[in-house]
């Protein structure tokens, strides 16, 4: 069956949470310039590029394990939420459904022939 939908939300998503961690770990080396005490916000940054990684290995991979692909693609966008706040709003419309058309979406069976 054809996955090309999961497949190009999916890296569409990663993309955009590539750009947004990218910014969280400018942001948070620009507050770790400036202020002294360590924030959180590199670490966020950190995940937020690992997840988005795992993203698109999963959107490029739903075509030969949909379900299991489908999973990692909304769990990545669960935690790019999670770990980017508002800036993980967009990766994350993109992924979660892509997620979900993996997990639920079933294969359409062949027709048998008849005798």
């Amino acid at each position: 069956m054809n996955r090309v939908t999961e497949m190009v939300l999916g890296i569409i998503g990663g993309l955009i949470g590539f750009g947004a961690a990218f910014f969280a770990l400018f942001m948070g080396t620009i507050d770790a310039a400036v202020n002294e005490a360590a924030s959180g916000l590199t670490a966020l940054g950190i995940s937020a590029f690992v997840f988005s990684g795992l993203a698109v290995i999963g959107a490029i991979a739903v075509k030969w394990k949909p379900v299991f692909c489908g999973w990692v693609m909304a769990v990545s966008g669960l935690i790019l939420l999670i770990s980017l706040g508002l800036f993980g709003v967009v990766p994350a419309l993109f992924l979660i459904p892509a997620g979900l058309m993996g997990i639920i979406r079933k294969e359409k069976q062949p027709a048998a022939a008849e005798s």
